[in-house]
């Protein structure tokens, strides 16, 4: 039976029970959960006097690696733990001979490495020494349709309830970077009144700068209805705001949901719980939009449409020296998904 991988929830689950690790090493495309477990690990550990003997941040480009087994090495000063903390560890050379220091470790030193847009090799002896001894956790990026549920479950722990269109809105316009939509978020707390624990469109709309009527949701919203009028009206109010409504952003939603629908008629059960499960969402909302278009959109149809927002992205990037704006693109695939 494969190996469980440990989340970020479970190191920081240790952590806050005081259980510390010789060897922390952080690695993967996202940025925001290696971040998250480094700075618990730097500002919660050490109490602020002993941070000023026991704490030691480095950056990869600026150290060696017998540096970092020397410092590690050291015992703390006044203080059960020093904690090591090497920042853009990718840049370290030599990192494998750290496997030579992770023979012994000293229990003493919590050694930090956020090895960030890249992964250690897991064939190679060091994987093991630190798996033996300590973390070696890799932060993938998070899926598109898996945001809902990053961000109820997020405001959840911040005492805060969104409405699905809120939460669908602030996906659209923010994407997978979870470093800047916890930071949307986290402005978006602050704006709200007090005593309100409700976060609506209409305050994404006034706090974010994101339209509650014309938005990439409400388009999808549109197509999956079949209402052509206000299709239309929301591809007029991108072209006129260009700067807010990319056009790759809003064919790479559209072919994401098609490409999910087309996923959804091998459901085996074509119910919300069915679709749900069979395509890993977390909201039933989501899996209502699919059971909606699924009676409007034929399988064939849907292969048909995907291809054509294909046409569209080379469209966009003037490909084919194409010579019609992004709204004019836009319009004729509106019209070709329609018709």
């Amino acid at each position: 039976m494969a190996k469980q991988e440990i989340t970020c929830d479970d190191i920081l689950k240790e952590l806050r029970a005081k259980q510390y690790r010789p060897i922390y090493y952080l690695m993967g495309e996202e940025s925001y959960y290696i971040d998250l477990i480094s700075n618990y690990i730097a500002n919660n550990i050490l109490t602020e006097t002993e941070k000023e003997f026991n704490l030691t941040v480095v950056y990869g480009g600026d150290t060696d690696i017998a540096s970092i087994i020397n410092a590690a090495k050291r015992y703390p000063m006044m203080s059960e733990h020093q904690i090591i903390v090497v920042k853009e560890a990718q840049a370290v050379r030599n990192m494998e001979e750290l496997s030579y220091y992770l023979q012994k470790p000293l229990v003493s030193t919590i050694l930090v490495l956020c090895h960030k847009h890249g992964v250690l090799d897991r064939r190679k002896k060091l994987a093991a020494e630190i798996e033996r001894h300590g973390i070696l956790f890799e932060s993938k990026k998070i899926k598109e349709n898996q945001l809902p549920a990053f961000i109820t479950s997020y405001m959840k722990r911040k005492g805060f309830d969104m409405e699905p269109k809120a939460i669908a809105m602030l996906t659209d316009f923010v994407g997978t970077d979870l470093s800047r939509l916890t930071g949307e978020l986290e402005k978006l707390i602050i704006t709200i009144p007090k005593n309100q624990t409700r976060i609506t469109p209409e305050q994404i709309e006034l706090n974010i700068g994101v339209s509650k009527d014309y938005n990439n949701f409400e388009l999808r919203s549109a197509i999956i209805e079949k209402d052509i009028l206000k299709a239309n009206k929301i591809v007029k109010y991108f072209e006129e705001n260009p700067k807010t409504n990319p056009i790759q952003m809003t064919l790479s939603l559209l072919f994401g949901f098609f490409s999910n629908l087309m996923l959804a008629y091998y459901a085996p059960e074509k119910t919300e719980q069915g679709i749900s499960t069979f395509l890993g969402l977390k909201t039933p909302w989501q899996s209502r939009e699919y059971l909606v278009a699924m009676k409007r959109y034929s399988g064939i149809k849907t292969m048909q449409i995907i291809g054509e927002i294909r046409y569209a992205d080379a469209q966009s990037k003037g490909i084919g020296n194409s010579s019609l704006g992004n709204g004019d693109i836009l319009r004729e695939l509106i019209f070709k998904i329609f018709h």
